[in-house]
């Protein structure tokens, strides 16, 4: 990469040029991004790793919205090229599909298949100031150049070139679904293709590799096991009895984690507990993590050399050093620091709203952020219902002095899933009242921060006051965004869910707002019975809320519009959002008394988090 200076020599701006280089959109959700920590975990801590994956040539589609709707447009990231790449056609691999097996004297024989070629890419992966390099090596779809060549000869060139793509579609684009199965046969090739592709290329790797062995190449497996550790950003369902049965020496090596406590317990108690008590050693928690290196050293400089002024830069390799500031924590200058860091980033991420958005937002005001797929799990539905009755509240009391919130919701919705795309028309409604409202002027304002990505949550994780992560609890396996706003100083209000947990057991829990039902009273619920209209009779402004959605407050040119949100609130929400609405709401005065006390005071929630 071409260094400030040099750039600045030649006329060019380095964070212009950051900002042109597109994002390398393969995965969905946290999902992707976490194997992304992963990568640069295991460079920083010397671990010889690779991370194999589909060099999909459409990404994570873009996120447009128009008049209030999403609209997705193909994500060419690959169309100006990607210079940090390197093709290796040398260690292509032929993966076969279809076919049939033959059974005959000398075997058996997978016979008449069809080849298409895995092609690697590789992408340098650096460790941080180490001077090591890992890979992370994507995988290509190719057609073999034979292809139907006897086409050619009756006439049928046309259609065997146009068999050549199909062949290629396999790499051709990612599935744009979140949490939820995609029962596609290109979807299961794009599987079989990435595992076939990896597990060749590892054991190619394996005989090739020496290890203190005089030998040329390996022929012998036996020690693949001790040389060989695959990692998986997923849950994978694995038949424990079956396995154990066919290859008892395999087996020994499959385990089963959660990616929280919660999950883990959630995965034991229920999911797979037939297994679990056949084979309890088999089953592990593995909380997910992200790397401090992207998400506080290169997102958030400010904040990352306020930190290394006071206990040094050891623990950018070890966050837990982090407990180190706690000798700071009545140090007037930190606590300045701290503030005025946050005060910069916030102001130059309302410059940028203002620039691509053309919305102007006031920076003194608490910025209150919700960024995630838009799910009716993570219930961006419930943060609705509170910016409807914050609304109701200020028109009611105009004059009260009212804490200022700029409530920010992001995130893309699957194109197939109607309701998630029914939520954001409902928040951008929402907001077309709210922000044209002269009473309520820059005491409120709702935004939709459009095409959620990377290199926007870098932006505005920095500038975040308030982290919303609200899932149904017992619905969320971790979460990783949740831990980004932590960890760049913006205060959590959340259920006991996902990691939220064991971040409120590290922080302790009056450090966090935390608010609603636990694991075991949704239980209780679902054995009761849920029911919507017993909160909908008992709670006033809960009704009036639902009543403006559905009577067309929102929506005055199409009265009707919402009533699919509301019916599904009212007869069959799985998530529960009534249920948690009125301790909700009354965290959320909780966080905005808060906030007033820490700009009177002037400093900032940071370091009310940290006393």
């Amino acid at each position: 990469m071409l260094s400030y200076s040099v750039s600045s020599q030649l006329g060019l701006d380095m964070e212009e040029l950051q900002d042109m280089e597109e994002d390398a959109g393969l995965g969905n959700g946290g999902l992707g991004r976490l194997a992304a920590c992963f990568l640069d975990s295991m460079a920083t801590l010397g671990l010889a790793a690779y991370g194999y994956g589909i060099r999909y040539e459409f990404g994570i589609f873009n996120q447009k919205v128009v008049n209030g709707w999403q609209v997705e447009e193909a994500d060419d990231w690959l169309r100006y090229g990607n210079p940090w790449e390197k093709a290796r056609p040398e260690y292509m691999r032929p993966v076969h599909f279809y076919g049939r097996v033959e059974h005959n004297p000398d075997g058996v024989k997978w016979v008449d298949t069809q080849v298409i070629l895995a092609l690697p890419y590789d992408t340098p992966v650096p460790g941080y100031r180490n001077n090591i390099v890992n890979t992370m090596r994507l995988w290509s779809a190719k057609a073999p150049c034979e292809f139907h060549l006897k086409d050619f000869n009756v006439g049928g060139y046309i259609q065997a070139v146009l068999d050549k793509n199909l062949a290629e579609n396999i790499s051709r684009v990612l599935y744009p679904n979140d949490n939820f199965f995609e029962g596609k046969e290109l979807r299961l090739k794009q599987e079989y293709f990435v595992v076939a592709a990896t597990l060749q290329d590892i054991i190619r790797r394996f005989k090739a590799s020496k290890f203190g062995s005089t030998e040329v190449v390996r022929m012998d497996l036996t020690t693949l096991p001790d040389k060989v550790r695959q990692l998986g950003s997923s849950l994978f369902h694995v038949n424990t009895l079956d396995c154990r049965e066919h290859s008892t020496q395999f087996v020994s090596y499959l385990v089963v984690n959660g990616v929280a406590q919660i999950h883990s317990d959630i995965i034991k108690d229920t999911v797979f507990k037939d297994f679990y008590d056949v084979d309890p050693q088999k089953f592990q928690n593995k909380t997910n993590g992200i790397t401090p290196r992207r998400w506080l050293v290169m997102c958030n400089p400010g904040l990352a050399e306020v930190i290394a002024e006071r206990i040094g830069e050891d623990y950018i390799r070890d966050l837990s050093q982090l407990k180190s500031l706690l000798k700071f924590v009545d140090d007037d200058a930190l606590i300045r620091d701290i503030a005025k860091v946050k005060q910069e980033n916030k102001m130059k991420f309302a410059v940028l709203l203002e620039e691509q958005c053309n919305v102007k937002i006031n920076p003194n005001s608490m910025f209150d952020v919700q960024v995630k797929r838009i799910h009716e799990y993570k219930r961006q539905l419930l943060n609705c219902l509170h910016i409807i009755t914050l609304y109701n509240r200020i028109k009611k009391e105009p004059n009260k002095a009212w804490t200022p919130r700029t409530i920010m919701i992001g995130g893309k919705a699957a194109p197939g899933y109607h309701t998630a795309k029914m939520i954001i028309k409902l928040i951008t409604a929402i907001g077309e009242v709210v922000n044209n409202d002269s009473v309520v002027g820059d005491r409120l304002k709702v935004i939709f921060l459009e095409n959620y990505r990377v290199t926007l949550a870098e932006k505005v994780i920095p500038a975040a006051d308030l982290s919303e992560q609200i899932s149904t609890a017992g619905t969320e396996a971790s979460g990783t965004g949740n831990m980004k706003f932590m960890l760049n100083g913006a205060l959590t209000i959340g259920t006991m869910d996902g990691a939220n947990v064991e971040m409120a057991e590290e922080a302790g829990e009056e450090n966090l707002f935390i608010f609603g039902m636990r694991v075991k009273d949704v239980e209780a619920l679902d054995k009761k019975g849920y029911d919507a209209m017993e909160y909908y009779n008992r709670i006033p402004e809960l009704k009036q809320v639902i009543d403006q959605i559905s009577g067309g407050f929102f929506s005055p040119g199409e009265p009707d519009q919402f009533k699919d949100i509301v019916k599904m609130l009212m007869r069959h929400d799985r998530f529960k959002v009534f249920a948690d609405y009125e301790d909700y709401i009354k965290c959320q005065e909780k966080v905005s008394a808060l906030y007033k006390v820490c700009i009177t005071k002037k400093t900032s929630n940071v370091s009310v988090y940290v006393r």
